[in-house]
């Protein structure tokens, strides 16, 4: 079984169990991400979920997903609008229900795929491991809005390891997808896992590096904070300018939140 199906499904119960403990009030409560609420997050992550399992399932059922998803985007139309048109009928309880089966059948099917094997996406085809990362990662990084909303502190794992590569490989992409010249050679990421253990990408540089803890490199990649509110050493220009815009999920070019919008 691959690891990041492990992992995975192993975050999906995580937040399935935190969002259990929700009050029928703060379903429907704004929370700082797009004002996106508790409801709002578990049908994104439902709508996606059920995506992924059309591409694992072939091309012709997940071309027809994604041609249908993309047309109404380029109109206009919101992720949030698109998972409430999908799900708008059922209540809390029962989209919860059916959000974390879906989760977990997805991880399953993910766990017993070719790990060679290449699945499209809307952007380029990725294989199952990178595929399997990018699920666990949206997941996690949707679930710290509620966990904010409700101030409530998360306690982070190892399983972060998965989402701190998948910051680093994207460090070009994150110019490209901005149609910007990449800087540079990609600067020195050291980060302190939440056990302690200390990991390391790209050559070492007193003159180019990012380093701090996991926990606030993996929220800066996927914009849950602006670096500027995390306690990361962002040296030299290359890494100022990577970190001022990372971007380690799928879609157009996005900004991070403005500094100190987006706090514990």
């Amino acid at each position: 079984m691959l690891d990041e199906a492990t992992d995975f499904r192993a975050e999906a119960d995580e937040l399935h169990a935190f969002l259990c403990t929700l009050g029928e009030a703060d379903w429907n409560r704004p929370t700082t991400f797009q004002r996106w609420t508790p409801w709002d997050v578990v049908a994104h992550l439902h709508l996606y979920d059920q995506v992924s399992l059309a591409s694992l399932a072939g091309g012709d059922a997940f071309a027809e997903e994604r041609n249908k998803l993309v047309g109404r985007i380029a109109k206009g139309t919101t992720n949030a609008d698109l998972a409430r048109e999908r799900f708008g009928t059922l209540g809390a309880a029962e989209l919860l229900a059916r959000w974390i089966d879906g989760a977990r059948d997805l991880s399953t099917q993910l766990a017993g795929s070719d790990p060679k094997r290449r699945l499209p996406w809307f952007g380029p085809d990725m294989g199952v491991r990178m595929f399997t990362t990018a699920r666990m990662m949206e997941t996690w990084a949707h679930g710290q809005e509620v966990y904010d909303l409700l101030r409530v502190e998360r306690r982070p794992t190892d399983r972060l390891r998965h989402i701190a590569e998948i910051g680093v490989r994207t460090y070009a992409w994150t110019f490209v997808n901005r149609k910007l010249e990449v800087p540079g050679p990609a600067p020195y990421v050291r980060l302190v896992a939440p056990s302690g253990a200390v990991w390391e990408w790209n050559d070492p540089s007193e003159t180019s590096r990012v380093a701090g803890t996991a926990i606030d490199f993996c929220q800066t990649v996927t914009q849950v904070r602006n670096f500027l509110d995390t306690k990361l050493e962002v040296v030299g220009d290359v890494a100022m300018r990577w970190m001022a815009i990372a971007q380690c999920f799928a879609g157009g070019a996005a900004d991070p939140p403005k500094p100190g919008t987006r706090t514990a």
